[in-house]
């Protein structure tokens, strides 16, 4: 059935569902091993900057070709969905949270939209071979977003669009299909900007890669250990991810608010004071929690990374006064 498929025609067809879906951006790229970026992966895995997520060194290969993934394939759709919010917690929030993590498990949203752009292209071209993706898989993300002409990896690491910044969730179709592919965007738009590797209170940006060890959003998600106290004026209240590298990004002046009902934050979240936050049981844990990317890191998570923002705080306070 393929071989009579226009496949022009078909790819804008596609783009065009993906953007009835709420996607912001969608674009193709060639099925392939990707020769340029294996050794940039090899070096970051070489220095240790995957930290505790001994994970990242598993199916090299398989990050670098996705017909490993799936055998026969021929094109990688990447997809950007926006997470940008139209309310944030206010400055004088006790304990922050990552912005993606305000509404339902992104997973949840994205996952539903994927099943329903395989169906159409599966109903506009037959029987063809699918697998999608949402931060589930050894698929370099970032990578075939480039490869599909949607935007740059900034120094910061993040996916950067010159229309819309960075406030995207990715997720990937590769299938067998033959589509048309698009062109990479060719350049890099961060030019002499350091704005992010001077904004981060950790020093974990290390210009177009980053340290995980060192990063808020690994230590207070990824992280299973306890960590270590750090220098004066880190973590700026963080207690699930971190926004900071993408707040300072010039490009971010582009970002408007998503549409998408359920980002829109939990009922109440915005507004929890620091006794509601330190005295969550795992029953009000639960049921605020249950249907969103929180739930993650578990109650045990969250009172491990509010004790450590109040111990450090305890221990600044005392080198201030002992300073006097």
């Amino acid at each position: 059935m393929e071989s009579s498929i226009h496949i022009p025609e078909l790819t804008q067809a596609l783009k065009n569902k993906a953007f009835d879906l709420g996607f912001s951006f969608c674009g193709v790229a060639e099925a392939r091993f990707l020769t340029q970026e294996a050794p940039i992966l090899e070096h970051w895995l070489k220095r240790g900057y995957n930290s505790g997520m001994a994970y990242m060194a598993n199916y090299f290969d398989m990050r670098l070709d996705p017909r490993i993934l799936l055998p026969g394939a021929r094109s990688v759709i990447s997809l950007m969905f926006n997470y940008f919010p139209n309310q944030t917690q206010p400055d004088e929030a006790p304990y922050k949270i990552s912005k993606y993590a305000y509404g339902i498990d992104y997973h949840e949203v994205i996952r539903e939209k994927l099943n329903y752009l395989s169906e159409f292209l599966r109903q506009s071209a037959g029987d063809i071979h699918i697998r999608t993706f949402v931060d589930s898989a050894p698929v370099l993300e970032r990578v075939w977003a480039v490869q599909a002409g949607l935007g740059w990896i900034g120094r910061n690491s993040m996916l950067i669009s010159r229309r819309n910044g960075s406030f995207f969730f990715l997720a990937e179709l590769i299938t067998d299909l033959q589509l048309a592919f698009d062109a990479p965007l060719g350049g890099n738009y961060c030019g002499d900007c350091r704005h992010c590797v001077d904004a981060c209170p950790t020093e974990a940006i290390k210009d177009f890669a980053i340290d995980a060890s060192r990063c808020i959003s690994y230590l207070t998600i990824e992280l299973k250990d306890e960590f270590s106290p750090a220098p004066k004026g880190s973590y700026d209240e963080w207690i699930f991810g971190c926004d900071i590298c993408q707040d300072v990004c010039p490009w971010n002046r582009f970002s408007t608010p998503h549409s998408e009902s359920g980002l829109g934050p939990l009922p109440g979240l915005l507004k929890l004071g620091s006794a509601e936050w330190e005295q969550m049981t795992d029953d009000s844990f639960k049921q605020m929690f249950r249907h969103s990317a929180i739930k993650r890191i578990k109650l045990r998570g969250l009172k491990r990374n509010i004790n450590f923002l109040k111990d450090l705080s305890c221990i600044i306070h005392a080198e201030d006064k002992r300073q006097k």
